[in-house]
């Protein structure tokens, strides 16, 4: 080996002391490129970029229950439906619910939400606001939190803790799921779960577990955005809150079979 070959194979096998000046000043991994560009035009290729990938602002409305019930209760209409408009990371929610009664011709419920949501997760959303009761009267409203999305195993979950401006506390859960039996024949079964601290005389609530809804609905979706179903539904009225739908000469429990469609756009 000459002596050329042995002082080349030293500085190769000798520990580096010191960085090149152009290692040294490599920024952090994702940022290269603003090495290269001008800073505010990177910005601008960064915010198009965001817009054109889930950063702009969309918005959808869904139908998800727009049936006829009719059964042991009196008939009636209903209406559940919800709307976001915004961006990935912030968008206002309207939620709604209006029950009317065809016997009576009243509202048997109708009630209104307007939210803030947030995701804090990969698939839930912080949901903050207002929902505001015109039925059963008085009318009430409150102030809203809660949490939105989907769970494991594809359960779509609606939670929410309400506080009325009279002091009621109160909180429902909502949850559903859907059996793909072909790719356009889907069933859904569906619960609601509704809670109140404390009696409110004024609303006839009683504490605790004031109501259990569960569904089962079959729907046919011609197009993804239209969706024809029938079904039966079971609702009942617990503890002091069936004792005023006793009161009432009201039925304690419920069970209709129903008939609408699902749409969204």
């Amino acid at each position: 080996m000459t002596r050329a070959q042995m002082i080349a194979m030293l500085v190769l096998l000798s520990p580096v002391t010191a960085a090149p000046a152009f290692a040294q000043e490599t920024p952090a991994p994702g940022s290269q490129a603003e090495t290269y560009w001008d800073k505010d035009e990177f910005k601008a290729s960064q915010d198009a970029l965001k817009k054109e990938h889930g950063g702009g602002t969309n918005y959808m409305i869904l139908a998800d229950r727009f049936e006829y019930q009719s059964g042991e209760g009196s008939p009636a209409l209903l209406l559940e439906g919800q709307g976001w408009w915004g961006t990935d990371e912030n968008r206002l929610w309207i939620k709604s619910e209006i029950d009317y009664d065809l016997d009576t011709s009243s509202f048997e419920e109708s009630e209104v939400q307007a939210l803030w949501s947030r995701p804090i997760a990969r698939y839930f959303d912080l949901q903050a606001g207002v929902r505001h009761d015109f039925e059963p009267g008085p009318s009430r409203t409150y102030a809203v939190a809660g949490i939105q999305g989907l769970a494991h195993y594809w359960f779509e979950i609606d939670g929410a803790v309400f506080l009325s401006d009279e002091g009621d506390l109160s909180a429902r859960l909502e949850a559903e799921y859907e059996f793909l039996l072909t790719q356009r024949l889907v069933l859904q079964p569906r619960t609601e779960l509704n809670f109140a601290a404390e009696d409110v005389p004024e609303l006839e609530t009683g504490a605790g577990l004031s109501t259990a809804e569960m569904g089962l609905r079959l729907r046919y979706e011609f197009d993804r955005q239209f969706a024809p179903y029938v079904g039966v539904n079971w609702k009942a009225s617990t503890g002091e809150t069936a004792d005023y739908a006793r009161a009432r000469g009201e039925h304690t429990e419920t069970l209709s079979f129903v008939t609408g469609i699902r749409v969204w756009f």
